[in-house]
């Protein structure tokens, strides 16, 4: 099986590592010149792609915009198996269906990264116990799903997770880039100048993800807005209840409204809502 990887930053070039560890021969492309440069050097691939005619698999680890284009504009082997890695699927997929229907297309999304971007930032073991989430479009493939599903088991992950492209974006948009953008606005604060001594595991939790890639980012909030704009305004009444709540127990001095705030988010916790990997429209497959 020949395989290529199309984009190599940290999840690319990720992919071709766990790719090879596995026993695969990888090649990769890049838009620019130095990460691929890099790759070749220190053996993240096998070669560099001269075109894309010749592989079995592509994988396709560029932004959403970028990503379509590449699928639109390039002339693959007939019957190739094309699965891109985008943090947005809905958009991805609607896009190149519309551009052609018969295309062997599988959506994926890897769950796992570092708050680091980069080639030079990749290792074989990113995957190592992550969650891979494959969607199923209208249009989709029983062999290519299959054969994504098979080397997404050889790269390591822990289980898959199928669903649509509606119901993916839905969740990331809660899991993902929700998180992302309160890490974002939680650092806009003053109080952040001379916190450094301060500062234990909640404090790195919460500032982890602050720094990530604007230009990336931004479009993938901007391409999955309405479901992010939902869970946005969710998280905003549920910090107006907590405002209200310490407002009024400041003013009676008793704590008894912050609790009873408080126990909503910690019974749904409690309860395993936030480890459960079950749900309407999901399949899970656990790979080890």
């Amino acid at each position: 099986m020949k395989i290529c990887v199309a984009g190599l930053g940290l999840i690319g070039g990720s992919m071709c590592m766990a790719l090879k560890r596995a026993g695969y021969q990888v090649d990769g492309y890049n838009r620019s010149q130095a990460p691929l440069n890099y790759a070749l050097k220190n053996g993240v691939i096998d070669n560099a792609a001269q075109s894309f005619d010749s592989y079995d698999v592509v994988f396709v680890a560029l932004p959403p915009r970028p990503t379509v284009n590449f699928i639109i504009n390039t002339r693959f082997k007939e019957g190739a198996i094309v699965a891109d890695i985008c943090g947005v699927k809905k958009y991805i997929e609607d896009a190149v269906y519309a551009a052609n229907p018969d295309i062997k297309y599988v959506g994926t999304h890897p769950m796992a990264g570092k708050e680091v971007s980069g080639v030079e930032n990749a290792c074989a073991d990113l995957f190592d116990r992550a969650s891979m989430v494959v969607t199923r479009g209208i249009y989709a493939d029983e062999r290519a799903i299959n054969t994504v599903k098979s080397l997404t088991k050889d790269m390591g992950f822990a289980r898959i997770v199928e669903c649509s492209a509606e119901l993916h974006d839905r969740k990331i948009a809660y899991t993902s880039q929700l998180a992302h953008v309160v890490s974002n606005c939680y650092v806009n604060d003053p109080e952040i100048d001379g916190c450094l001594g301060f500062t234990g595991g909640s404090f790195q939790d919460m500032t982890r993800i602050a720094g990530v890639d604007e230009n990336i980012w931004s479009e993938l909030y901007l391409l999955n807005g309405d479901n992010l704009l939902e869970k946005a305004e969710t998280l905003h009444k549920s910090l107006g209840n907590f405002i209200a709540a310490l407002k009024e127990a400041k003013q009676s001095g008793d704590a008894e409204e912050i609790r009873k705030n408080l126990t909503v988010g910690a019974t749904a916790y409690r309860n395993g809502k936030a480890n459960n990997f079950t749900g309407d429209g999901i399949t899970v497959t656990e790979l080890k």
